[in-house]
């Protein structure tokens, strides 16, 4: 499918600032499930200097500093034409090391892959966490697979869901305990549970397809597995399934903050919190 996204994002300051430095990772990617086909941004107030990026996860970023003004406003909008390709989020066959979790990664894997067997947002895995992932592992008789489709089942299922437009991620142990949580906490969740259980695993943001009926829609996360032989899958717990050609994604990293769709700072002696703005549209068409 074909779809084009329209997304603008705006910044309102309580008084005067003056801005530093920003990253933007709101360039869809393009990789085996996805094609962009094409881009454009345009930001205001306009940039001094701009410059494209591969930052260490690999995501595409545009780096903005701002003239040395005060503003009272920042306005970014995007523009992106993006086909998707995978409508069959199984098209692949596992390593037949890798059917069974805790998977024994290659040591030329493993090397890669250390970052995302660690939990992101805290030292140590959270223990109600681990106890729950093992549980499922053992239910499925270690089984990767069904796994990740019942650790995908159980979030949609039993956990609440709740709109937070604004702030970071909780960490996995806080949703655990309240049964409840955002799609980035929902993805934070299913991460450190897999990572639980020898999988590796990071965090990623973008859109879904959504209901075509609303004019606007929302960003979305979901968590993506390495599995040896599909390499990275996406599943997405908050809708209870796994990823095929209804999402886009923008970024995936480790750290949930390293794949915010906008990040930044004021200049020093500036301060304040400001209000989100935000408007997203998307509209398919069929291949």
């Amino acid at each position: 499918m074909r779809y084009h996204v329209s997304h603008t994002t705006h910044y309102l300051y309580p008084h005067p600032v003056k801005l530093g430095a920003h990253t933007v990772r709101l360039r869809p990617r393009s990789d085996g499930s996805q094609h962009l086909q094409r881009f454009a941004i345009v930001v205001s107030p306009e940039p001094d200097k701009k410059s494209e990026l591969l930052d260490i996860e690999g995501n595409t970023c545009l780096r903005l500093w701002f003239p040395d003004e005060e503003i009272k406003e920042l306005r970014i909008y995007t523009q992106a034409e993006v086909e998707t390709v995978r409508d069959n989020p199984f098209d692949y066959l596992s390593e037949p090391w890798a059917i069974t979790a805790p998977i024994d990664y290659p040591q030329a894997i493993a090397a890669h892959l250390a970052p995302y067997l660690q939990p992101s947002l805290s030292t140590r895995f959270s223990p109600p966490v681990v106890d729950w992932a093992q549980t499922l592992l053992q239910d499925v008789q270690g089984n990767v697979g069904q796994f990740l489709s019942q650790l995908t089942q159980a979030i949609y299922e039993e956990f609440q869901y709740f709109h937070r437009p604004e702030g970071d991620a909780q960490p996995a142990g806080v949703t655990m305990s309240q049964k409840a949580g955002s799609c980035r906490d929902f993805a934070v969740l299913f991460v450190e549970a897999c990572q639980a259980v020898g999988l590796a695993a990071r965090f990623v943001s973008g859109y879904q397809e959504g209901d075509e009926a609303q004019q606007s829609r929302e960003l979305h996360a979901w968590p993506e597995v390495y599995l040896p032989g599909g390499g990275w899958r996406g599943f997405d717990p908050t809708h209870g399934l796994a990823v095929s050609d209804r999402h886009i994604a923008l970024a995936a990293a480790v750290h949930p903050q390293n794949a915010a769709p906008v990040t930044g700072t004021l200049q020093p002696g500036y301060f304040g919190q400001s209000t989100l703005k935000y408007q997203i549209q998307i509209q398919r068409s069929f291949r």
